[in-house]
């Protein structure tokens, strides 16, 4: 789980289905992406979470576009026209937060945790400009989000500074 996408990508477990597996960590925002957020070209598969596309490993892209293909809504069994990549119980509608939340407890997912690890680890790998274009936050979430996950390194060379 490098930053958050997958919660058991490339399990391997087909006892598990697809829309269980890819289902991410923010449920209110991922319930509702659409098969459009999902890009395929030149081999290469992309999720469209903010104004830059990811690109996905290699098990997660597999489980984006096997979803894709398996998506049904439970409201009209096997019809797969809906927009939506998890489709919810009313007709045309995306699965709700609640449900895609259900879905990671059952998993034995923590949410606030999950989501907690995957923005500290994000926020150590990429600067903040990159970290809020990418994910689609305020640039000064993510400035808060790396001081939280690596310090504040300006801060503490000024304050050593000042104690000599």
């Amino acid at each position: 789980m490098a930053w958050g996408l997958a919660v058991r990508s490339g399990s391997g477990n087909s006892s598990i289905p697809p829309s269980t597996e890819i289902l991410p960590i923010w449920p209110a925002a991922i319930s509702r992406l659409t098969v459009d957020h999902i890009e395929e070209t030149d081999g290469a598969v992309r999720i469209r979470l903010g104004a830059v596309p990811v690109e996905l490993p290699a098990p997660v892209a597999d489980l984006a576009l096997q979803q894709i293909e398996v998506r049904r809504s439970h409201a009209v069994l096997g019809r797969t026209d809906s927009p939506w990549l998890f489709p919810g119980g009313q007709p045309g509608r995306p699965i709700s937060a609640w449900a895609m939340g259900e879905r990671l407890r059952k998993l034995g997912l923590r949410l606030a945790e999950a989501r907690s690890t995957a923005l500290f680890q994000l926020a150590t790998e990429l600067p903040a400009a990159v970290l809020a274009r990418t994910l689609g936050i305020d640039i000064t979430v993510a400035v808060k989000w790396q001081r939280a996950a690596a310090g504040d390194w300006g801060a503490y060379a000024a304050e050593v500074s000042r104690r000599r």
